[in-house]
């Protein structure tokens, strides 16, 4: 039933209520019987079908109860009883709904923003057709600031292309003759022509597009916490019921049992509960997309991270200046910053920035030029000045080769060069730096019970290895593409974990998509992968992974005692009705003063009378005292890549 259709349903229950209460205190009571009838053969019967076609699919429900109450109302004309029923099940189904939130729309954000024109070179001129006519073999121009159309193979022509929607990593890729390149990469400054080895639709993006469509149809909806229960409440209270009319041969106090059995606290408990606990989320800055996602969040045992931008800050940093002894350091950053300030290149405003916030002052560069992809030369205070590449540097220096062997650290990857007057000056090396609270959330995880932890990576798998080393994980892959992040998420879960996959790129979409909680790390527009994902944090910490556990833990426990609680009550009630001559409409009011209870007890998920992460730790049942917030010391990974 439609979102519209339930509230239409119980709008209606509600009026026919009021209509016949109304009626009834005036003296017209048969009016109202006649009102409170209609009402409930009208609103009753969705109930009853949709209860039907549940269990002829073999699938005893919480609805089995309410609907053979219904059904009793009408058949002993007791039809004020058979509306309290039909009022608990609407509402308690519009609140679950409620408590589901909206569809992802992935999908559709990913192909919105797929590559629509190619540029095909035919013969002397270059004709713009859709990305969807491109043909393996065709010859590509591929323009500055355009999205490569498909995968292909650089023909001449150099440039250097964001790949971070692909791979997740910030350090651009250069594109130079026999090249590969993927589909979606973004081209810089520079232009090239490319031969397509694969068309659109089987291209790099389109995968990630495909993979997406295909997890998230795939995953199969979780069981109502409620339907657990209705396993074995459902027999019992049907049995009841039996017994009491093959002894009592009364009809109406088989009736009696079933209002004051009809399981309301199954149906209300969870999604009061569930909404309980999102609003809880959303104040901590943690959007839980629909219910399913805090049921699962409570019972994850294995917990896959995305590397750059979620292990790490996923911003380069200026990690270390090596100065030859016969430079000044002050004066290699100086006039380094002053050739930089006229580049565009990411690492350009790194290091202009790094000099800013040493104090120093930064001169002018006069007559700066740059070559995209290699580096930029000016003249700074009457000296020529050249910052890049090594083959930019290196090679137009003295002993070039031999003083960069002298200031190059093995363990680093990503370097940028400087000479001053024809002598090498100075090696810069950049870095990303591991999340300062990652030890502190590792550590809490570990003591929810956490068993696996697993780092995957599109970079290069040593410098994967290297950050895992230094955040504490023992298991990591690199080298994967998006297809491959997915495939290791599916793998786990056939090996019968629980897995949170936590990202916070498009390549990362996937793997967020097929994982049973993805979350992602959107403090900085988290786009097509929040949309993927079940958990959004839009606070950049991963503190909140650990708030939003314990959350889901408080929550799910609260709902069980709900439930228990519930059920515990209207047993009682129950084994009342069997033995005295409880009228049904006296029954629906014991009932209802049993939801009530239970509606409060669940509202207790929207408070926090102690810190979530405390009670993630209470009820991981390993850890003793407060957990440590401690925070990780900002260590340098030894590479813009890590």
């Amino acid at each position: 039933m439609s979102r519209r259709a339930r509230t239409f349903s119980l709008g209606l229950t509600l009026g026919t209520l009021a209509a016949g209460a109304a009626l009834y205190v005036t003296g017209r009571a048969d009016i109202a019987r006649l009102i409170w009838m209609i009402g409930v053969v009208v609103t009753g019967a969705p109930v009853v079908v949709r209860t039907l076609r549940q269990a002829l699919r073999g699938r005893l429900a919480t609805d089995m109860v309410a609907s053979l109450s219904i059904i009793g109302s009408v058949a002993l004309d007791q039809p004020f009883a058979g509306l309290i029923i039909v009022l608990m099940q609407t509402g308690g189904e519009a609140l679950e709904q409620y408590a589901e939130g909206r569809a992802s729309a992935a999908v559709r954000a990913l192909e919105d923003a797929a590559p629509r024109i190619a540029h095909v070179v035919r013969d002397t001129s270059v004709e713009d057709v859709p990305v969807s006519q491109v043909r393996v073999g065709d010859v590509l121009l591929v323009r500055a600031g355009d999205a490569v159309p498909c995968d292909g193979v650089v023909i001449d022509g150099e440039s250097e292309l964001n790949t971070s929607s692909l791979t997740g990593e910030v350090a651009p890729v250069r594109a130079t003759a026999g090249v590969s390149v993927m589909s979606g990469s973004i081209n810089g400054d520079g232009a090239f022509r490319m031969g397509a080895s694969a068309p659109a639709e089987r291209s790099q993006y389109a995968r990630i597009v495909e993979l997406v469509r295909s997890a998230q149809s795939s995953k199969a909806p979780l069981q109502r916490l409620a339907d657990r229960y209705a396993i074995w409440f459902t027999p019992v209270t049907v049995l009841v019921c039996g017994a009491a009319v093959w002894i009592t041969h009364d009809w109406m106090r088989a009736l009696a049992i079933l209002v004051v059995a009809t399981p309301c606290p199954l149906i209300l408990a969870t999604p009061v509960a569930i909404i309980g606990g999102i609003n809880r989320a959303a104040r901590r800055f943690i959007i839980v997309r629909h219910g399913g996602a805090l049921e699962r969040l409570a019972v994850v045992d294995a917990a896959v991270f995305d590397k750059t931008g979620t292990l790490t800050i996923g911003k380069p940093s200026l990690d270390r200046a090596n100065v030859m002894p016969r430079f000044d350091r002050d004066t290699v950053l100086r006039y380094a910053g002053a050739v930089e300030q006229e580049s565009s290149h990411l690492l350009a405003r790194v290091l202009v920035d790094a000099v800013h916030a040493d104090g120093l002052g930064i001169p002018r560069a006069v007559g700066a030029t740059e070559t995209p992809g290699h580096g930029v030369r000016g003249q700074v205070d009457g000296h020529d000045v050249r910052v890049g590449a090594r083959a930019f540097v290196v090679p137009y220096c003295e002993n070039g080769v031999m003083d960069a062997a002298r200031l190059e650290r093995d363990d680093t990857t990503l370097r940028a060069y400087m000479s001053i007057d024809g002598e090498l000056a100075g090696v810069f090396e950049y870095a990303d730096r591991i999340r300062p609270e990652l030890p502190a959330v590792l550590r809490a995880l570990r003591n929810a019970g956490v068993r696996r932890e697993v780092l995957l990576s599109g970079d290069h798998a040593p410098i994967a290895r290297a950050v895992a080393a230094t955040a504490g994980i023992t298991e990591t892959h690199g080298d994967l593409l998006p297809v491959e992040k997915a495939s290791f998420v599916e793998r786990l879960q056939a090996e019968g974990h629980v897995v949170m996959m936590i990202g916070d790129g498009i390549n990362d979409a996937p793997a967020l998509a097929a994982a049973d909680v993805g979350v992602a790390l959107a403090a900085h527009g988290g786009g097509i992968t929040a949309e993927a994902a079940d958990v959004v944090l839009l606070a950049d910490s991963l503190d909140r992974v650990v708030d939003a556990i314990g959350i889901s833990r408080r929550t799910m426990r609260i709902a069980r005692q709900s439930i228990i609680a519930g059920l515990s009550m209207s047993g009682v009630a129950m084994l009342v009705a069997a033995v005295t001559n409880l009228p049904p409409a006296i029954g629906a009011g014991v009932q209802e003063a049993i939801d009530v209870a239970v509606i409060l007890n669940a509202l207790r998920t929207s408070m926090a009378p102690r810190g979530p992460r405390e009670a993630l730790n209470d009820t991981a049942g390993r850890h003793t005292g407060k957990p440590s917030h401690a925070r990780g010391d900002l260590r340098p990974v030894s590479s813009l890549r890590a």
